[in-house]
This record gives structure tokens, C-alpha cells and sequence, in this order.
């Protein structure tokens, strides 16, 4: 099979696994071996295509020329294959854990969850092998339609108004500001393909070039840079799956992913360096991944916490890429992967403590790393990773992104760095301590709890697993992501 007929398979696999899902419905066990099934597909596909591309290869294939000038069409770079590869080997485990939390909790809805699930991987897919803006564009859109029924699974008031929210401001983002770069990027170079080195010097002015900046990172709203990160809070009313595929699998890194994309195919790091916003965008992702940090601090609810420490991490992409270095766009691409592990390990660890002890409060999970030894041993990899500590990937990211600072003479920067991985320390390091280190209050021994259902176990297991597996094994990602750079 050629490889433009295995881009256009990955992207389908997710899609006829939709309507598989929905004929299975009312057969749980057949519905959930669907969803399995197609999670295997979808990363064998996707594996298959990466020795071509990793060796320099660049697959392409159009699909539909609507415009003049303008494909619908799918090409894989290094950045997009490093990409693919993290979404679809985890969306594997991330089915896994949804059957174990699913029954577990005895959610109501499974079909629809599992049917926009696999259309969330569909559109991830789509992106992360968009040969241009245009065709990103399109799926980046159908990513949001297809979680939006995610975060609205409860159907509660709650649920509902963080669905507002949710759709709200992802969508007014794209629209108003991301379409509009888009339409003025075409306007002004007569192309919207990612191309390497970028499509803009020579033919836009640094002083437009600096707008045009502002209009694609506030447009991307999935990167949450504030104050266009409300959305994410409010979506934790969702299950924990879904907070899952939120903030490692699809939607969050679709957001950073686009924005580091944009970096190197539209703008180029020479001509964004150029730029009069690059410094003040930095200094915001600066202040949001500081501020973040801190409001995780005070929240004693773990999911929020997760979700504000995303904020925080999400920021430090967008730092190395308006860093416009070597050093900082590699730091902020492989931050992309090793979030994505350790983020879904720690959300992954908060639905098996809600699922086997019903517990949400930080507060409340004293003692009970004694009697769910794995879990809190899987969130403790996890943090360690997200923190950026030895001997789990999420270093590697932080030591990358230090020396893209120093190369471009930002101490304040490397400061603020610094200073982020020990608010860390306190807000992820806590739960830790206080599961296998404090008492119960109530001098109960927690004799009722046991561990979540084995498939949770089994995948929060794996991605823990996953994050020490990046330290020792980063190279390849290494040099993948060079190649991409000295393009």
C-alpha cells in the first residue's frame, strides 16, 4: 500500500470505527472490541508511514481542490508524524481506560462517548497531516463539534455551561481571529501551504507580520494562553476519560501543535525573530505559565488542579516557539510529547481514585496511596515527568527549552522557568504525599478501598511506563525533530 493511501486510511480507520460503534451499540462487549480494535489500526497505520518520513520522505496526497490555488490535502512532516504517532498509540490506552471507567461508574451514553471519541481521533489525525492551513483549518474545526458532546456527557446545568463555554470561545477564536490570519496570510502570499523556513519573508512586512502573529496565537484557542484558557477549566465537569483526551490525546496538543506548526511552515523562525509581537507574546506565555501554576496551587479539587497545571504546561510550548530557536522550537515540540504521557498518566490516576474511593478533593486522599500502591506510584512517575525531573521524559523537554532561552539571552525567561518547576513541585508533589505519607483523619485504615477496575490499572500503568520509557529512549524524537528544524 502507498503511503498516500495509508494517510488517507488513518484518517478513515477512526471514521467507519464511528459507525461500527453505533451499529454495536447495544452490545457493550462487541462496541468496545470495536473501539480497541480500531485504536490498534489507527497506530499500525500510522507506524507504517513513519520509517518514509523519519528518512527524509514527504508523502503527500490531495484530496479536493476547492479554491484555485487551494487543496484539501494531507502531507507528513517530522512535527506531524511525531505528533500522529502520540495520539494514536494513546488513544489505545485511553479505550482501554474508558472501558474500566465507563462500567465502573456506570455512565450513562457509552455509544455516543465511544462515536465522538473516534471522530476526535479522525480530526486529530486529519491535522497533525494537514498539508496546508486550509485543510488544518477544517479539522481543526471538526475537533471541537466532535469533543463538544464530550464535555456536555452529564447533561446536567453544569454540564451544559461549561459546554456554553467550551464551544463559545473555541469557536469565536477560530473564526474571528485564526480564519482571519488565514484569509490574510492567502491574501498576501497567494499560498497557505506549510512549507520549510515559511511562506511570509520577503512578501510581508515585519509590521504586518507582527499582527498577523497576535491573530494566529489568540486564534488558536486551544493553546489556552490567557486569557483565552477558560474554556479548559470549565470543561473538567466532563468524565475523566474525556478530561483525558482534553488534555493529552486530542484537543489541548492540537492547540500547541498548530502553534508551533505555524512557527516553522508560515512564518519561519528567521523571519519570526523579526517580529515586533514575538517578544510580547513571550512574556504573556511567560506570565501564563507562572500564573497558572499558582492558581493550581490553591485548588484543592484534583481535576482543576490537572487542569490549571495543563495551562501552565501548555504556556511553556508556546515559549519555545516565540523563542524562534533551534533550541526552543525542539524543546516546545518534544514538550508536545512528553505532556501528552505524563498529563494523561496523572488524569488517568484521578479517575481510578474517583472510580475505586469516589474521592475528587486533594484533601481527601489521605492514606490511600496505601491501599492503591499502583496508582499513586503511576501519579507520582507522572508529576515527575510534568515537573521536568530524572528519570522520566518530561526533563528532556524542560532542559531543551532552557538552552533555546539561553541561546536567545532570555534569563528572565530561564528565570521563570526555574521558579514554574517548583510550583510544581508543591501541587503535583502533594497528592503523593499525602496518599502514602498522612493518615486518614478519621483513623479509618481504608480497608474498602481496593484499586480501579484492572483496565484502568492497567493503562495509567502503561503510561507511567510510557513517561520513564522517553527519558532513556528521547533520541530518536531528537533527531526527528532537528531535521524538522534545519529545514
Amino acid at each position: 500500500m502507498t503511503d498516500g493511501a495509508l494517510m488517507q486510511l488513518a484518517v478513515a480507520i477512526p471514521l467507519v470505527a464511528a459507525i461500527l460503534i453505533w451499529l454495536t451499540g447495544r452490545s457493550p462487549n462487541l462496541r468496545e472490541a470495536v473501539t480497541l480494535s480500531a485504536s490498534v489500526a489507527l497506530f499500525a497505520c500510522v507506524l507504517a508511514l513513519a520509517p518514509n518520513v523519519f528518512a527524509g520522505g514527504r508523502p503527500e496526497v490531495v484530496l479536493a481542490a476547492p479554491l484555485p490555488g487551494v487543496t484539501f490535502a494531507l502531507q507528513i512532516e517530522p512535527l506531524g508524524m511525531t505528533f500522529a504517532l502520540v495520539a494514536s498509540s494513546l488513544w489505545i490506552v485511553s479505550s482501554l481506560y474508558s472501558i474500566g471507567y465507563m462500567r465502573g461508574n456506570n455512565e450513562p451514553r457509552q455509544t455516543r462517548f465511544y462515536i465522538c471519541f473516534a471522530i476526535a481521533l479522525a480530526s486529530t489525525i486529519g491535522l497533525a497531516f494537514s498539508a496546508n492551513l486550509f485543510t488544518l483549518f477544517v479539522f481543526y474545526e471538526a475537533l471541537t463539534l466532535s469533543t463538544y458532546p464530550l464535555v456536555t456527557h452529564n447533561k446536567n446545568d453544569t454540564a451544559i455551561a461549561a459546554g456554553r463555554t467550551y464551544l463559545g470561545l473555541l469557536l469565536s477564536t477560530s473564526i474571528v481571529l485564526l480564519l482571519s490570519g488565514i484569509l490574510a496570510t492567502w491574501a498576501y502570499t497567494g499560498t497557505v501551504d506549510f512549507v520549510p523556513g515559511g511562506i511570509m519573508a520577503g512578501k510581508v512586512t515585519p509590521a504586518i507580520g507582527g499582527l498577523l502573529l497576535l491573530l494566529y496565537i489568540y486564534g488558536i484557542g486551544k493553546a489556552a494562553l490567557m486569557p483565552m484558557h477558560r474554556w479548559l477549566p470549565a470543561a473538567m465537569v466532563a468524565p475523566t476519560p474525556v478530561s483525558a483526551l482534553l488534555h493529552a490525546v486530542a484537543v489541548v496538543k492540537a492547540g500547541v501543535f498548530t502553534v508551533v506548526k505555524v512557527s516553522v511552515y508560515i512564518f519561519g523562525t528567521d523571519y519570526l525573530a523579526s517580529l515586533w509581537s514575538l517578544d510580547v507574546l513571550l512574556y504573556i506565555a511567560t506570565f501564563t505559565l507562572l500564573s497558572a501554576s499558582i492558581v493550581a496551587l490553591r485548588q484543592d479539587n484534583l481535576k482543576r488542579r490537572l487542569a490549571y497545571s495543563t495551562i501552565s504546561q501548555l504556556a511553556y510550548v508556546i515559549v519555545g516557539a516565540m523563542l524562534a530557536t533551534q533550541m526552543g522550537i525542539i524543546g516546545a515540540s518534544m514538550q508536545i510529547v512528553m505532556h501528552a504521557f505524563g498529563k494523561i498518566t496523572l488524569f488517568f490516576c484521578a479517575g481510578a481514585i474517583y472510580t475505586a474511593a469516589h474521592k475528587t478533593l486533594v484533601s481527601e486522599l489521605d492514606g490511600l496511596g496505601r491501599v492503591m500502591p499502583f496508582t499513586f506510584a503511576a501519579f507520582l512517575i507522572g508529576a515527575l515527568s510534568v515537573i521536568g525531573l530524572p528519570p522520566a521524559g518530561g526533563a528532556w523537554s524542560k532542559w531543551f527549552l532552557a538552552l533555546g532561552a539561553a541561546d536567545a539571552g532570555h534569563l528572565l525567561v530561564i528565570a521563570a522557568l526555574m521558579l514554574s518547576s517548583l510550583l510544581n513541585v508543591a501541587y503535583l508533589l502533594t497528592p503523593v504525599f499525602r496518599g502514602f505519607f498522612k493518615a486518614p483523619a478519621d483513623g479509618s485504615t481504608g480497608a474498602a478501598i481496593a484499586e480501579a477496575p484492572l483496565p484502568c490499572v492497567i493503562a495509567l500503568t502503561t503510561t507511567a511506563f510510557g513517561c520513564l520509557l522517553l527519558f532513556f529512549g528521547a533520541d530518536p524524537i531528537y533527531r526527528a525533530l532537528t531535521a524538522m528544524v534545519a529545514n
